[in-house]
């Protein structure tokens, strides 16, 4: 391929069942990843160690995505509606969802679950952070997207996005558009 050449430069072994997902943290020094035996494990990229290991999920760990850096403030906000002593964090921030149905936020440097969003009636199969960073948006086997504010812990909307499992969404990077994709086949806008 025109000189580019692919090759394993590091494994990190630690899950003991199958890795369901693996992303690189923003600032490229992590990587989080999900698996059938319902933890995240966060791996430092230079040195291979697991950094952290979260086991705050009773079942499969589908999806796992960083926050972005314009979440802080606002997770911040959201630590403090619960404990106003608690001291801010820089992060990083992590959003998990899981076959328990539930979506789980959690602070890496203290290797705690900060938030924890209940509502949907099947596996969460994506939850990702909102642009301006004050929301979480997850879609789900329930056939649904949902919108949550996660400062107040509660789910604001609730759309019923397709007529089967709602298996991935993304945000449109310069329009204010969410993408769907289904088992029924279809992308929605």
């Amino acid at each position: 391929m025109g000189g580019i050449y692919w090759y394993c430069t590091k494994t990190l072994a630690g899950h003991r069942e199958w890795v369901r997902i693996a992303v690189v943290s923003p600032d490229g020094k992590l990587i989080a990843s999900g698996s059938n035996d319902h933890t995240i494990r966060v791996w430092e990229v230079t040195t291979k160690e697991c950094k952290v290991e979260l086991r705050e999920h009773d079942h499969v760990v589908e999806c796992v995505a960083w926050a972005p850096q314009q979440c802080t403030s606002h997770l911040n906000e959201a630590i403090q509606s619960e404990n106003p002593r608690a001291a801010k964090s820089e992060g990083p921030f992590l959003v998990s969802g899981s076959r328990d149905k539930t979506i789980k936020v959690f602070d890496i440097s203290t290797a705690s679950c900060i938030i924890s969003l209940i509502g949907h009636d099947n596996w969460v199969r994506q939850a990702i952070f909102h642009p301006s960073g004050k929301m979480i948006v997850s879609c789900a086997d329930d056939k649904t997207l949902r919108v949550w504010d996660f400062k107040n812990r509660r789910c604001t909307k609730t759309i019923n996005a397709h007529e089967h499992f709602v298996t991935c969404l993304d945000f449109h990077k310069s329009s204010p558009y969410v993408i769907t994709g289904s088992v029924d086949q279809l992308c929605k806008v």
